[in-house]
């Protein structure tokens, strides 16, 4: 199903996979389509809405058609001065997006570098540049024919080879002597403090330099002159004579060239004056035949001299064609900083250890980290393409990469601090091999081989001390709802046995437990429970000790610790986050991850001697694994056969969501007093969280055979068999016949009531409950939508209640007590006004929330919940 979702003014496509997202239509889309008459394909289908991006298209679309000149023809063109970051990766994203979605008009996008200041320049960041564009565009279709073979630097996703602002300096110099001979340039030789003074404020104008009115014949001899390098640098500019009194400041006779003697990255010493910027892009982009140049809003105001500059190169017959200049909103992220100058100084000052740290939010650096490409597309696209400048939480970011992780990441053991399990009646010599799925939702990706034995290692989180100082601290008990081993307590080994604790061995200086012995239960193997035996609630991840590899984990958090890193000091620089990396140096891996990492280590290093352009850099960080219970994990580029090192990518949900707030002291003991006078009302908060509202995707839906008014849907509520793996999908009747098209169910995230009591309705038994709201209204009439819920949240997981505790549902709501719970707070659940799914508490209103967003309705408002 496709949940058009609206943000700001753009409608925004979500579906469950990132291969089938795509943009929305947007203003640039409709000003190209507006302005060439060609339609765009390939784009989110969206209802159209004059109030929407049309209106910005309508305002802007205003070049007329005769002036377009095909093909429709986008650039991605960085200046070789650092490293790409992800503010960058939008920009990359959209332009060869806009270029593929006007295939009809011969789309195609051009790979430019825009190296005009030979000081900043280096091939250093030329190649890297090169690398991580063709990186975030991998798996998409490039745009030369199969016959064009690109060989070395050119080969990439681009329009024909690499071009460089440098290959058209000879060109660019001859438009700033064709401004000269129109009386449109000179030569000048103001200081820079004095140019300062004379170019004005934003509310007064400025004044013209004595040297404006020079002759042509001596501005073309001193511009001549300085191209020769007569002069020292500082000496004299060439600027444009526009007008000194332009309420636009970029207008104000601006500089469009200066002496700098230093060698260039791509033409050496061929040049000692070098364009700046603001007059040599217009020029590149009109003699690549750039049809529309696509920029970031800082550049709105330079727009008037952009069009300036081409309009009189076009006029004098130097290029063919005038590009159009339109703007779009930058990237600004959350928790980072996108300013290259502070990410310089994080790597200069050593906070980092390089541009491919995989904490900075270089594309170097993400993809070091593990973050997949289409990950960083599927954000890029999420986020859309507008004139308003947003923050965006680095959330969303890190769902995105969740997303994409948990469909191709194949699962696997390891341990993050190992505690050493010894079992007493098992074989010395004995290993016994479990054949284990790769994925639960993937067969293709077949089976891995999981060796048991006499001694594992599980994680200590996973063994509770009741005898320890953990659990002195607590009083002795065990935490609430825990459920793995505790002393002469049982668990069951994931895919393998039930085992209980018979004895806790120490260190004797720290009383910490250093061994666990145990007996295993061989009539328990592979999940079996036998026949008048309770089944053992807590399951637990494992290692064998005799074939684990042991390996370094890097623990990657956020760099910084606030969202807007030094807002508050003025220095960002004390935001950053000392908890942004943990080193675990005694992990142990199953053997399958090592054999895994080590194939790939060898294919690497085959691949970087073998003498093949046209193959695709393979990456360490290719190699990812969702650590079970763990998180999301990618091999780091520091890694040998001998020492494996994983980089954790994202934790498996977000740890950086506020906690629920507890209720303060005085309103707690408000609480209970008012629990005496009137029980049901006291208790409300309490019924909420019993109930198991639980995150869902329908699986199938049909008719129910026997019932015109119902359906039969099979969802996955994540639940878990005894062996570990994954549950049969529950069967759920609903009466929402002719309410919702069978199509817009399947593949549909939802919430249900997994702990109501099974009820068979028509001869068939429905284990859980579809939460949907409605108008209220009678008979066909009715209009009942479910609840929508972020793609990025996993099945299974609890919805909480906004600024409570999180939930502890009942097991099961069977008793007839239990079952008015569920109708004491059916009665309180709303749709509210902005279409947020909320609860109604005693005049509190709290939204239903999930770890990736609130729970809403797509277009329901101030309705009921049921």
């Amino acid at each position: 199903m496709v949940n058009l979702v609206p943000i700001a003014t753009l409608s925004l496509l979500f579906l469950p996979s990132a291969t089938s997202f795509a943009y929305a239509p947007n203003f640039i889309t409709k000003i190209i389509e507006q302005s060439t008459g060609i339609s765009p394909v390939g784009l989110a289908e969206v209802t159209k809405n004059d109030d929407d991006a049309g209106t910005t298209a309508k305002e802007e679309a205003s070049v007329d058609s005769k002036t377009f000149k095909g093909p429709i023809t986008t650039r991605f063109p960085p200046e070789p001065n650092g490293y790409l970051h992800l503010g960058h990766a939008k920009a990359v994203s959209f332009n060869f997006a806009v270029a593929r979605a006007f295939s009809a008009g011969g789309g195609r996008c051009h790979m430019r570098l825009d190296d005009t200041n030979p000081s900043k320049e280096s091939e250093e960041y030329v190649n890297s540049i090169l690398e991580d564009v063709r990186w975030i565009q991998r798996g998409l279709d490039g745009f030369d024919d199969d016959n064009e073979q690109k060989m070395g630097e050119n080969a990439g996703p681009w329009y024909g080879n690499v071009r460089k602002t440098s290959d058209y300096f000879e060109l660019i110099y001859d438009a700033a002597v064709m401004l000269i001979k129109r009386g449109e340039a000179y030569v000048d030789e103001l200081t820079a403090e004095e140019m300062r003074e004379y170019r004005g404020t934003l509310t007064e104008g400025g004044k013209e330099s004595p040297w404006r009115d020079r002759s042509v014949e001596d501005n073309l001899k001193l511009f001549e002159e300085m191209r020769n390098g007569a002069y020292p640098e500082g000496k004299y500019v060439l600027r444009a004579k526009i007008s000194m009194s332009s309420p636009n400041l970029n207008l104000r006779d601006p500089v469009i060239y200066r002496i700098k003697h230093e060698s260039h990255q791509a033409t050496g010493d061929a040049w000692c004056i070098y364009p700046m910027y603001d007059f040599s892009h217009p020029i590149a982009d009109a003699v690549e035949g750039i049809t529309h140049s696509l920029c970031t809003l800082e550049f709105e105001d330079h727009r008037p001299l952009y069009d300036w500059v081409a309009e009189r190169c076009l006029e004098a017959g130097l290029v063919e064609g005038q590009p159009r200049q339109i703007e779009f909103s930058r990237l600004n992220l959350k928790y980072t900083v996108l300013s290259k100058r502070k990410l310089i100084k994080l790597v200069e000052d050593k906070h980092v250890t390089g541009w491919d740290d995989p904490r900075m939010p270089t594309l170097s650096g993400v993809r070091r980290r593990g973050i997949p490409p289409a990950a960083i597309r599927l954000f890029c696209e999420r986020m859309g393409i507008s004139k308003s400048d947003s923050n965006i939480d680095f959330t969303i970011m890190e769902d995105c990469a969740r997303e994409v992780l948990d469909d191709e990441s194949p699962r696997a053991f390891a341990i993050l601090d190992p505690l050493k399990i010894t079992i007493q009646n098992w074989d010395d010599s004995q290993l016994e091999d479990f054949a284990v799925t790769r994925h639960p939702k993937r067969n293709d990706l077949g089976d891995r081989t999981v060796p048991f034995g006499k001694t594992v290692y599980i994680e200590r989180s996973d063994f509770f001390d009741l005898e320890g100082p953990e659990g002195s601290a607590n009083g002795g008990k065990a935490p609430k709802g825990f459920k793995r081993l505790l002393p002469d307590g049982k668990v069951r080994l994931k895919y393998a046995y039930v085992i209980q604790c018979n004895e806790v061995l120490r260190d004797p200086s720290t009383n910490e437990p250093s061994e666990i012995v145990c007996t295993y239960f061989p009539e328990t193997r592979a999940g079996v429970t036998p026949e008048g035996e309770a089944r053992v609630a807590g399951i637990i991840q494992w290692v064998e000790a005799s074939t684990a590899q042991k390996c370094t984990v890097m623990q990657y958090d956020r760099l910084f610790k606030t969202e807007e890193p030094g807002k508050e000091t003025g220095d960002f620089i004390d935001d950053i986050n000392p908890d942004s990396l943990k080193v675990l140096h005694s992990v142990v891996i199953e053997p399958s991850v090592a054999s895994n990492a080590l194939d790939l280590l060898k294919s690497i290093e085959e691949s970087s001697t073998a003498v093949n352009e046209e193959s695709e850099k393979i990456y360490h960080s290719s190699l990812t694994y969702q650590f079970e219970r763990s998180g999301y994990y990618a091999l780091d580029s520091s890694s040998t056969d001998k020492n494996l090192v994983f980089n954790r990518i994202v934790t498996l949900r977000d740890t950086w969501a506020p906690e629920p707030q507890a209720q303060p002291q005085q309103e707690e003991n408000n609480k209970i007093q008012n629990k005496k006078s009137n029980p049901v009302d006291a208790s409300a908060v309490e019924d909420a969280r019993r109930v198991a509202l639980r995150v869902a995707t329908i699986l199938e839906a049909g008719p129910h055979p026997e019932a015109d008014s119902l359906i039969m849907c099979k969802i996955d509520c994540g639940d878990t068999s005894e062996a570990g793996g994954p549950a049969e999908p529950r069967t759920v009747v609903a009466g929402l016949a002719g309410k919702i098209s069978f199509d817009q169910l399947v593949g549909r995230k939802i919430v249900c009531i997994s702990n109501l009591k099974p009820a068979k309705m028509r001869g068939i038994e429905s284990t859980a409950m579809l939460l949907a709201a409605s108008d209220g209204k009678e008979g066909g009439e009715e209009i009942v939508e479910l609840l929508d819920v972020p793609d990025a949240v996993p099945n299974g997981e609890l919805i909480y209640f906004e600024n409570l505790p999180p939930c502890e549902p009942d097991a099961m709501l069977k008793s007839k007590g239990a079952l008015k719970v569920w109708d004491r707070i059916k009665s309180n659940l709303k749709v509210n006004e902005s279409g947020d799914a909320t609860y109604h508490d005693d005049g509190v209103v709290r939204k239903l929330m999930t770890s990736a967003g609130p729970v809403s309705v797509s277009s329901l408002r101030n309705c009921l919940i049921g």
